[in-house]
């Protein structure tokens, strides 16, 4: 991993380039979960190899608080407006002017807002592992999270969703204190209404068995010609290395790289 500060915090993230670069060297910039890390949700899952081998440069981040970036503690120093910011950074770091934007569950929601503030960074978004409830927001289960992260030990947690995210969390090796910041920090919303500005080709994917992401159909409904896909029989924690959506991934940006750049941003 290398690194940089991106407004005083030390971010961490991987920059590997293809045998054989498709033509104009288009990036892609991916953008992990919560308690995840780029190595885990990227790099042991094949994707970074399989973009590589499709002929794409790949920028892979760890959030602040996650991975190998700096680990902080103060709630406003998180929130998916400020995670974005570190993303458009690395990209004015690695000279990348814009980027084909795949992100994770918390990394989708990171992803629409560079989207929405930055859009000129983002040639096309793939919000992975969140659906619709990227509008409607998570009702309450960020602090039942919050509190298995900061619980004494994960036998003390007995919340079945929020015991999976702590025991992940483990398995990730995170900094517990750091993560419980992060869910604990405002959720700044994400409208319908700011989505249906949005101009670039979108993709949204989500497994049939996650009961966290909600719909990936009316989120896809909601953004001007977003197209969707059902990951068949894979739950939240199983969707993100899914062979099948990385199939729809590389589908979606072959297409998208062949369109002309005006007729792409009405995709």
């Amino acid at each position: 991993m290398q690194h940089f500060s991106s407004g005083g915090v030390d971010i961490a993230y991987s920059d590997t380039a293809p045998a054989s670069p498709r033509v104009g060297d288009p990036a892609v910039l991916l953008i992990h979960g919560f308690a995840s890390n780029a190595a885990a949700n990227w790099i042991n899952t094949g994707w970074v190899r399989t973009l590589n081998e499709a002929g794409y440069r790949v920028l892979a981040i760890d959030n602040r608080g996650h991975g190998e970036s700096e680990k902080l503690y103060a709630l406003e120093q998180y929130g998916a407006p400020l995670m974005a910011d570190d993303a458009r950074r690395l990209l004015d770091h690695t000279g990348v002017k814009a980027a084909h934007v795949v992100g994770y569950s918390m990394g989708a929601r990171i992803s629409a807002f560079l989207l929405l503030t930055h859009p000129g960074h983002v040639l096309s978004a793939t919000f992975g592992g969140l659906g619709i409830n990227m509008v409607r927001g998570m009702r309450g289960r960020g602090d039942t999270i919050a509190e298995a992260l900061e619980a004494p030990h994960i036998d003390d947690v007995t919340n079945p969703g929020a015991r999976g995210f702590r025991s992940f969390a483990e398995q990730t090796h995170s900094d517990l204190k750091a993560l419980a910041a992060c869910m604990r920090s405002a959720r700044a919303p994400i409208t319908a209404e700011a989505l249906s500005h949005v101009r670039v080709p979108v993709l949204v994917a989500v497994g049939t068995e996650d009961e966290i992401a909600g719909s990936a159909a009316e989120l896809a409904a909601l953004i001007p010609g977003a197209q969707f896909v059902d990951i068949q029989g894979r739950d939240h924690m199983k969707a993100s290395g899914d062979r099948a959506f990385k199939s729809a991934v590389l589908e979606f940006l072959e297409k998208t790289g062949r369109l002309p750049s005006s007729e792409a941003r009405t995709l």
